[in-house]
């Protein structure tokens, strides 16, 4: 049974290494429902979190299959009750539809959103939430004149204990021991 997982893949700065993923999920027919990169809590080492739809089964198997990309250093997958995430939407919609009485203020103030922007012309709003929050937003406003909409991709952080800094550490330890090991046997 298919359903919702989000893939952290921890990895150096390299050129390339987005390509080389999409082609391990292209192979597998999975589509990428989310993409977002960033910079992690550990200097020099980057996130990339990908949401995709597919099977337990097969999610496993493409992790795995990251693993084995010299530039990535760890991948977790996780299902949405592990982890911590949003996402962030902009709304530009005309002021000429929001002014009428204090609709806008009575949209804002539901939805939890923010004005970021206000000119003769346009109205800019940020909502951040999750995927169902933002488009219950844009359903309501698309009625006043939408102009614009840009929505990111999630950004998400796990609810475990054990973080990256731990299993580097570990994997880090286990490259000396390999090393001196050899180094023994010579």
């Amino acid at each position: 049974m298919q359903q919702e997982f989000t893939i952290s893949v921890f990895t150096e700065d390299h050129i390339g290494i987005l390509g080389q993923i999409t082609i391990i999920l292209t192979r597998r027919q999975i589509n990428i429902d989310s993409f977002t990169a960033s910079e992690s809590a550990v200097k020099g080492v980057y996130l990339l979190t990908i949401v995709v739809k597919t099977t337990a089964e097969m999610v496993q198997k493409v992790a795995r299959q990251m693993e084995k990309l010299i530039d990535v250093l760890k991948v977790f997958v996780h299902t949405y009750d592990q982890i911590i995430y949003q996402e962030i939407a902009l709304f530009k919609v005309t002021t000429n539809g929001l002014m009428s009485g204090n609709i806008i203020d009575h949209i804002v103030r539901a939805h939890n959103a923010r004005i970021l922007e206000v000119s003769p012309e346009y109205m800019v709003i940020e909502k951040t939430g999750h995927k169902t929050e933002i488009t219950e937003l844009l359903t309501q406003l698309e009625p006043f004149g939408l102009l614009q909409f840009a929505k990111s991709g999630r950004v998400a952080i796990t609810k475990q204990v054990k973080e990256l800094n731990s299993y580097l550490k570990e994997m880090d330890e286990a490259n000396r021991f390999k090393t001196e090991t050899i180094e023994i046997l010579n």
